[in-house]
């Protein structure tokens, strides 16, 4: 029997399974991962659990050590607020008139009349105490450390260089230049007592703290004179050089070529 197909007609083709290029099939390595991410979750539940426990074992000690760093914290709140403080404005208020009679001092023409206001700078005046007072009662504050500076210098001057240099070294601050000021006080006092060496030395520490045109100049001076009186020509002339060379415009520079030819 003929079979006859309609013009334009074709034989359907079998359907093809559409694959999801995208669709990777990897349950192996989906497990693993699985796995590993669950090991650690573990890990960290038994690390957590540790830290539990130790802490439950502990925990009367770890109470313990709080309360003794709140206390601790508490008690140096307290004794700057009700201790230091208080101490500090009465430190002030005396220490008010112990700069007072140190600027005198320092103002003053007459040898007599600076020694005695040096004096009251030490001593005390108008029912205040004194530098040496302050320093002492009031150790440990801004006043106290002070106060060893006027101390310091109001017994240089008074030609009491042991005890200059006692309160000298005691005395600190942020301040470079002030710093260099009492370092350069010690050097004088050292100087005084004829030991050129030390003199030397903290000259030169003096002169080193802080590079301005005022105290480095000033105890470069000092320095060369003393290298000089030590018989140490290289360091005078390295100390003279330097002066002439960067502080040309200072006081200290002025015969600062004869000192040079001194020294070479």
């Amino acid at each position: 029997m003929a079979t006859y197909n309609k013009r334009g007609y074709k034989t359907p083709k079998e359907k093809e399974e559409k694959l999801d290029n995208n669709f990777i099939e990897d349950t192996p390595n989906v497990d693993a991962t699985d796995s590993t991410t669950a090991k650690a979750f573990d890990t960290l539940d038994e690390g957590a659990s540790k830290i539990e426990d130790w802490v439950a074992k502990n925990q009367k000690y770890i109470l313990n050590f709080l309360a003794v760093v709140v206390v601790i914290t508490v008690g140096y709140l307290s004794y700057q607020k009700f201790v230091v403080e208080p101490k500090e404005e009465e430190a002030t208020t005396d220490l008010f008139v112990a700069q007072q009679n140190f600027q005198l001092a320092a103002d003053a023409t007459n040898p007599k009349s600076q020694d005695s206001l040096y004096n009251l700078v030490l001593k005390g005046s108008e029912g205040k105490q004194g530098a040496v007072g302050i320093a002492e009662q009031y150790s440990g504050t801004d006043s106290g450390n002070i106060a060893n500076y006027y101390a310091g210098i109001a017994n240089l001057y008074l030609k009491k260089y042991d005890v200059a240099i006692q309160y000298l070294e005691k005395f600190s601050s942020k301040d470079n230049f002030l710093s260099s000021i009492a370092l350069g006080a010690i050097g004088d006092a050292w100087s005084q007592k004829n030991d050129a060496n030390k003199a030397l030395e903290y000259y030169e520490k003096a002169a080193r703290l802080n590079t301005n045109e005022f105290t480095t100049p000033k105890y470069l001076y000092k320095a060369g004179q003393t290298a000089i009186e030590l018989g140490n020509k290289a360091a005078a002339l390295k100390y003279f050089t330097e002066i002439k060379e960067k502080y040309e415009s200072t006081p200290e520079a002025q015969n600062i070529d004869a000192l040079i030819g001194m020294a070479q």
